[in-house]
């Protein structure tokens, strides 16, 4: 029986459609910039916040109206979820799904329960896949809900709670790569400190590095292949995370020797909440060649914590596709929806609403970067920006001719510089508004 009766799969009307249950803008099979908006974009709806929300907050309990959910949750309303929750993904149009182990199926009394409660929904799943070729960006493992994690999973001062998380990872690579999933997530939730009076930082990281070279040599063992991926979060739940943002990340891949095996999955509201905006997070991960997938969302700037919104800002998405664009695409990461609708928007057609939402914004800020590539009037700008390291001193410099008493030389000879060029912020700020 359907969950979703009153509602056919999402139609592309175009932009003068009125019709709030059709993308005006996303339209997956056409070709921009060379590529497919489908392929460009790699769409995956989150389990965790779409199907398992159910809009409590710190004040409230949830408010969701889920028709579909029954009054225990076991394993065969688990099972009804995850049947419910691919006619959603087919409906919507979405080519990816993403989920941890805990979102899918009810923990059981031990772990061994835990493990078959999960390999009765992944059966589901394989099942759904077959049916709608619809396939797995990600997944991941639950390692901050339970209180034996209170202490943190791979940095916790309790040896037992670092093997449990073990086994719990060593699960979900196998789970994921039985479901084809194109990449394995690392996301911290509680890798992190409240106070420095009790923690010892360096064993911490240290047992976090050794954590993931466990996941990375397990999955050299068994054959999976796809794509490690480490998601910055600058603070809540904790004080302060190990995983801060991506310059910390991608320091602490180097420094451990994981950065041939991990690539960043950005966020951005964690970009938001690092301080930075999202452009910076993806630039610095694409010039590092550490840019692996995206948690398309964003936060409330009057709101200092993870709001996980659906991103409708044009602004937003025209500078996350400039970076795409710039730099080659996400595969085998995408944009996935780690967002979730209003604890007011509680009806399921809510759902629809927000991601068609979230997919039509992104279509947009696709055809304007696109546009904004191709006449080249930006990069033309940056370029001439940047034209003395193209010839003279400059060029010798990055090509290693010169150090620190030639360079002395240089400039006792030039005497003074010439004037620098203007940055032409605000030019740039009308230029890109020319285009939205």
């Amino acid at each position: 029986m359907s969950a979703f009766p009153e509602i056919e799969r999402i139609p592309y009307e175009g932009p003068e459609s009125k019709n709030p249950l059709a993308f005006k803008h996303y339209k997956e099979d056409e070709v921009i910039a060379g590529k497919t908006m489908k392929d460009h974009f790699r769409f995956s709806i989150a389990y965790w916040h779409t199907f398992r929300g159910a809009g409590s907050d710190p004040f409230g309990p949830g408010t969701m109206d889920r028709p579909w959910e029954g009054s225990v949750d076991d394993v065969e309303n688990a099972k009804n979820r995850a049947r419910v929750a691919f006619e959603f993904i087919e409906k919507i149009g979405a080519p990816f799904y993403c989920f941890h182990d805990r979102d899918v199926a009810p923990e059981g009394a031990t772990l061994k329960e835990s493990h078959a409660n999960l390999d009765a929904i992944v059966d589901v799943f394989l099942e759904e896949q077959e049916r709608t070729g619809i396939k797995l960006l990600w997944g991941t493992a639950n390692l901050f809900s339970n209180p034996r994690f209170m202490h943190g999973a791979a940095t916790s001062c309790n040896a037992d709670a670092f093997a449990y998380a073990a086994a719990q990872v060593k699960k979900m690579i196998e789970v994921t790569q039985r479901l084809g999933g194109e990449n394995y997530v690392f996301w911290g939730g509680r890798e992190g400190y409240q106070t420095l009076l009790n923690t010892d930082m360096k064993r911490e990281l240290d047992h976090l590095a050794k954590f993931m070279h466990m996941a990375v040599d397990y999955a050299k063992e068994i054959g999976f292949t796809g794509q490690f991926l480490f998601e910055p979060k600058p603070k809540e739940p904790t004080k302060h995370q190990y995983d801060f943002d991506s310059a910390a990340c991608i320091n602490f891949l180097r420094t451990y020797g994981l950065e041939d095996h991990v690539k960043m999955n950005l966020e951005t509201n964690h970009a938001t909440l690092a301080g930075h905006e999202m452009m910076h997070e993806m630039e610095f991960c694409a010039s590092q060649g550490f840019l692996g997938s995206v948690d398309a969302n964003t936060g409330d700037l009057l709101l200092g914590w993870d709001t996980d919104q659906f991103p409708t800002n044009i602004y937003l998405t025209t500078q996350t596709m400039l970076v795409l664009l710039r730099h080659g695409g996400l595969a085998p990461g995408g944009l996935n929806f780690d967002a979730k609708v209003r604890r007011e928007s509680f009806e399921p057609v809510d759902l629809f609403h927000a991601h068609i939402g979230g997919m039509d914004a992104f279509a947009r800020g696709l055809k304007i970067a696109a546009k904004i590539q191709e006449e080249g009037e930006l990069d033309s700008i940056i370029k001439d920006r940047y034209s003395s390291w193209d010839t003279g001193v400059g060029q010798e410099i990055e090509a290693g001719k010169h150090n620190l008493k030639s360079l002395e030389s240089y400039m006792l000879e030039k005497g003074e510089i010439e004037p620098n060029k203007s940055g032409r912020q605000e030019m740039l700020e009308n230029l890109i508004n020319r285009y939205i």
